[in-house]
């Protein structure tokens, strides 16, 4: 991989990983566009990294709530600062569990699985529509609904299933009210990501080679100041109820990606 393709591939995850559009499956199609010929390990790698970076830029852009989160952690009083961390914590319990036994079955799902990417982008497109028709509320997001969209994120390990789309869309199907699901879809996967790249620096899964550095750093940086971008635009979008599109782009895609593979 050279510094353009990961230039190119960290701008994609940047922006697709806030935009309900699947980043791990955007991810996927381009490396398969760009020859990628990394070993499922390392391509794994990047893709860790690049989720790394906009882990990062949810942090900068939601300091006060993620600051409030920390401090109901550590009140040990039952506030409502205290409530939503519990809430945080509840709705991550899906994807470790999955994480943890599921980890190897997982990884298998990428590496060019371009048929499944394409699948998975129209069950998203589905969801998109779904939420884009339902009545926005002032609904909070309660101890019972944080661990339902904790699924819907579980389910958005795949390839092509948009994690915020997937979280964002079930919050609004709950009547939650639609800029609270925005920051809560973006905060609730900020401990999940921190948590995979510290058990994979553990155990010795990520393996920085010395030719990958460069780009790998490159990439980190492209996908940090995109996603800066497209996770204040998002807010705004979800807000005034503009899934649909997001929903007929995920459908032309993914009809590509099946039409692509179904012909060669």
């Amino acid at each position: 991989m050279d510094v353009l393709e990961a230039i190119i591939l960290g701008v994609i995850q940047g922006f697709t990983e806030f935009l309900p559009v699947s980043s791990s499956g955007h991810l996927e199609l381009a490396k398969a566009i760009l020859g990628d010929t990394s070993v499922p390990e390392e391509s794994l790698t990047f893709t860790v990294i690049l989720h790394f970076a906009t882990a990062l830029s949810t942090l900068v852009v939601f300091k006060n709530e993620v600051l409030e989160i920390v401090n109901g952690l550590f009140q040990f009083r039952w506030n409502e600062s205290f409530k939503f961390s519990l809430k945080i914590i509840l709705s991550m319990i899906p994807a470790v569990i999955v994480g943890l036994l599921f980890e190897e079955q997982l990884a298998a799902f990428f590496g060019g699985k371009i048929l499944l990417v394409g699948c998975m982008l129209l069950l998203t497109a589905f969801l998109l529509l779904l939420a884009d028709k339902a009545k926005n509320t002032n609904k909070e997001v309660s101890f019972l609904n944080s661990v339902i969209i904790g699924v819907a994120q579980a389910i958005a390990m795949l390839p092509g299933i948009s994690r915020s789309g997937a979280t964002i869309s079930t919050s609004v199907l709950l009547r939650i009210d639609r800029t609270k699901a925005a920051k809560f879809s973006f905060l609730m996967v900020v401990p999940l990501i921190f948590g995979k790249i510290g058990k994979d620096v553990l155990s010795g899964d990520i393996n920085f080679m010395s030719s990958e550095i460069t780009p790998m750093i490159v990439g980190f940086l492209a996908a940090f100041f995109s996603g800066l971008l497209a996770c204040k635009w998002m807010i705004s979008l979800v807000k005034k109820s503009k899934l649909s599109y997001f929903s007929i782009y995920c459908a032309i895609v993914g009809s590509i990606a099946i039409g692509y593979v179904l012909l060669n």
